[in-house]
């Protein structure tokens, strides 16, 4: 028999005084209502800002190992993980299997709800098991109320295993009853619609896992100044913005930036080496290996 879990007691299910006569409300006095709600979103993560560094710098440690970041979650949690890990490799070149994202339920779930899929504990540590977590992983449990069985199943899995574990809930009465080795719990109070957690407590997951990546990713070299030197120019879009960076970097004209991208691969960050350092593909590519893939080691030979 599945254990019962007192939900009631749990921030993210209260009610919030401010919004009891919401359905009262016309369609601007609701708009400001969630206005004012979101309002305390970037404060409560800003919060806990040293343990989204902490849990940064253990991604960090994967990624330089030949690990893997891997988000777990369900509903709204599942997609947010899911949808960080999809936006990694275009933004900073980074391979897809290296930030991963699982949602109970599987790939269906994302478009389609499957909520009782996260009622099972043994589901979450199955789905690990699938893809070989190992002690160079990091996994991430995302659970908005803090008590979803799937992403703890998930989790003990981790810990089993000998990855390090992060765990991102909104719920503080969970934050201390979850083995993790970084708890990071933004407490943004109830929602304006009790218990929706896509309102408040996603738009906090969601500046989490962008802090996460981007700091992590940032700190691997994927990113020079503030430019990300590493996408993959997979769209017209992004081809512009390759060739934006390369000029932004080199003083080339674009005609020549476009040459230099053709000669690389299309890798912005190869073809600033070769420009710069005057090399081709090849010693280019070795440079940036000897530099850990830091550019600003190559070009402006910082030790």
């Amino acid at each position: 028999m599945r254990e019962h879990v007192d939900r009631s007691k749990l921030t993210t299910e209260q009610a919030s005084d401010r919004s009891r006569d919401i359905d009262r409300k016309s369609a601007l006095e609701i708009v400001d209502l969630l206005a004012a709600e979101d309002g305390l979103v970037a404060p409560a993560v800003a919060r806990e800002r040293e343990r989204i560094a902490e849990a940064a710098e253990r991604v960090v440690r994967a990624l330089r190992s030949g690990g893997r970041l891997i988000y777990v979650g369900a509903g709204t949690s599942g997609r947010l993980g899911v949808l960080d890990a999809a936006e990694c490799p275009p933004t900073f070149g980074v391979e897809p299997e290296r930030v991963q994202g699982i949602i109970a339920g599987g790939p269906g779930a994302l478009v389609r709800a499957a909520e009782g899929a996260e009622d099972r504990a043994d589901d979450g540590a199955r789905d690990l098991d699938e893809r070989g977590v190992s002690e160079r992983d990091v996994v991430c449990g995302i659970a908005a109320c803090g008590v979803t069985p799937y992403v703890r199943g998930a989790l003990g899995r981790a810990r089993e295993r000998g990855a390090a574990t992060v765990f991102v809930t909104c719920a503080p009465e969970a934050a201390g009853d979850v083995d993790a080795d970084v708890v990071i719990n933004p407490v943004v109070g109830p929602e304006a619609v009790t218990g929706s957690t896509r309102l408040k407590a996603g738009t906090a997951t969601k500046l989490v896992l962008n802090a996460i990546t981007t700091a992590a990713m940032i700190r691997i070299g994927k990113v020079y100044g503030n430019l990300m030197v590493d996408l993959r120019a997979t769209s017209e879009k992004l081809r512009d913005r390759a060739e934006r960076i390369v000029c932004q970097v080199t003083g080339v004209s674009r005609e020549e930036a476009r040459d230099l991208l053709e000669r690389a691969g299309g890798r912005a960050k190869a073809a600033i080496v070769m420009h710069r350092r005057g090399v081709d593909l090849a010693e280019a590519d070795r440079l940036l290996e000897e530099a850990g893939g830091m550019l600003r080691r190559v070009i402006e030979r910082e030790p």
